[in-house]
């Protein structure tokens, strides 16, 4: 017998014209994330959260041999319909080419709209994977499953999506939340020593803004994090997770532009476009913005010196970068500038710094010079290491 879904309106005629007619849409996405310490366990979560659909898993080529591959060959194996694709590692790869490609090769699989688009990698996988779930079919579920730091701490959660353009960094994108993030704190194992350190900038940034607790907890076990120790990187992706949610929440879509989130990114993305989307991490320009942000707030007296050498110090104990003369890139403050006034005008003509007023504490402001830029860039190795001795500070 035919079933039928019977849906019944009797809504009110409007008597002409009047006042200006109100649409409204309201929408509160939610999603679990799972912190695993092995794939077995991920695994698990992954299936449940499927529910049987088909699944289309994107990738990167390294992170598809490392991981991906036999990912996709367990799922297979518990019945699930699985197809997948992958593309070059790097910031190069998240661009509008790449984005067209993983639309076209969409098209002519069987994915319907319930489907579940599955993102293995990092945050260029996360952030490209995303923004094509955002678009195709006007919305595909996808769930974020992160193999590096960064995209553990902070790329795979919040639901910022986006791909470069050669003008600006993630200047196409879109607010879409992810169906769930299962998070294989084992995967960190693969990762190389620089791509831990560029996933701990973010940690770090988490620290500042939010968490004194988290700040310490990097200071006190930073070596055993760089060391990929599961239990001790699980609690910190736990407990930065946890911050991250609770702060995305309370503006998830950015109506409010003036977010501590965004610390050290202002010249952090300065960086990144200058230099070309590759040369330089994501984490490890973050980490040279924060500390350009540390000594604009120390030199406006906002911040203690002795705490801006501790945000310095810690920086420069995890082998993050400080100073321009310590980035893997050659770059001059010259060009970082100008790459800041590009940015500026796609900014309505404002750059928006996040400056740290102490751990847990900063202030947010739109006025920064460029003088004020030109000195926190130049500072030399050997002036910071002057600064540091007579703030007292140390490896400890």
């Amino acid at each position: 017998m035919t079933e039928y879904v019977r849906v019944s309106e009797q809504l009110a005629l409007p008597r002409g014209p009047g006042a200006p007619i109100t649409a409204t849409a309201r929408r509160l996405d939610t999603y679990p994330v799972h912190v695993c310490l092995d794939e077995d366990t991920a695994l698990a979560h992954l299936c449940a959260e499927l529910g049987g659909r088909r699944v289309a898993l994107v990738t990167d080529h390294t992170v598809y041999a490392l991981h991906a591959r036999r990912l996709a060959e367990r799922l297979a194996a518990t019945g699930l319909d699985v197809v997948s694709t992958s593309f070059p590692a790097g910031e190069a790869s998240k661009s509008l080419r790449t984005a067209s490609t993983l639309l076209d090769w969409l098209a002519g699989t069987a994915l319907v709209r319930r489907d579940v688009l599955l993102a293995v990698g990092g945050g260029v996988v996360m952030d490209t994977v995303g923004w094509v779930a955002s678009a195709y079919m006007r919305g595909l579920p996808y769930i974020n499953v992160p193999t590096t730091l960064l995209a553990h701490v902070d790329a795979a959660l919040g639901g910022k999506v986006a791909i470069d353009h050669p003008s600006a960094k993630n200047l196409i994108g879109a607010f879409y939340q992810p169906k769930a993030v299962v998070s294989n704190v084992g995967y960190l194992r693969t990762l190389d020593g620089r791509g831990l350190r560029a996933g701990l900038a973010e940690a770090i940034k988490t620290g500042i803004i939010a968490s004194p607790e988290l700040f310490a907890l990097i200071e006190d076990q930073h070596r055993a994090i760089l060391a990929a120790e599961p239990s001790t990187t699980a609690d910190l992706v736990h407990a930065s997770s946890v911050l991250k949610c609770r702060l995305i929440s309370r503006d998830p879509y950015e109506r409010d532009l003036r977010r501590p989130l965004n610390l050290g990114h202002t010249i952090g993305h300065a960086v990144e476009t200058a230099t070309g989307y590759g040369p330089v991490l994501h984490g490890e320009a973050v980490a040279f913005g924060m500390a350009c942000a540390a000594r604009i707030a120390e030199r406006r007296g906002l911040l203690d010196p002795a705490l801006c050498e501790r945000v310095t110090g810690l920086l420069d104990r995890v082998d993050l970068p400080t100073t321009l003369a310590a980035l893997p890139a050659r770059l001059d403050p010259a060009t970082t500038i100008e790459a800041l006034g590009q940015i500026r005008k796609i900014r309505d003509g404002r750059l928006r710094f996040v400056l740290p007023t102490a751990l847990g504490e900063t202030v947010i402001t739109d006025d920064v010079t460029d003088e004020e830029i030109h000195a926190a860039l130049v500072v030399s190795p050997a002036a910071e290491s002057t600064l540091a001795s007579s703030h007292g500070g140390g490896d400890g």
